[in-house]
């Protein structure tokens, strides 16, 4: 995780939510190509831990209450050290 996101207007489903500011990596932990993703916390990440994400749209609904949510990423885990 590299930080969180301050939004002062929001989908009504994002309200009350942590937003955070993922750079995703390779498996064997190198940083992956591409540009950072806005993910939306359910686990209560830190900055520096290692997060794992999903793009899943039901996950999402899920977690939101709401089918019309933007979200596209959430966090599944944290990893342990």
């Amino acid at each position: 995780m590299l930080g969180s996101v301050t939004a002062t207007l929001k989908h009504e489903s994002l309200k009350g939510r942590k937003l955070l500011v993922m750079q995703p990596l390779m498996a064997d932990g190198r940083t992956a190509d591409g540009d950072p993703l806005i993910v939306v916390d359910a686990f209560g990440a830190g900055k520096g831990e290692t997060v794992l994400i999903v793009n899943d749209g039901k996950i999402a609904v899920e977690l939101t209450g709401d089918s019309t949510s933007p979200v596209q990423w959430t966090t599944l885990g944290i990893q342990d050290r």
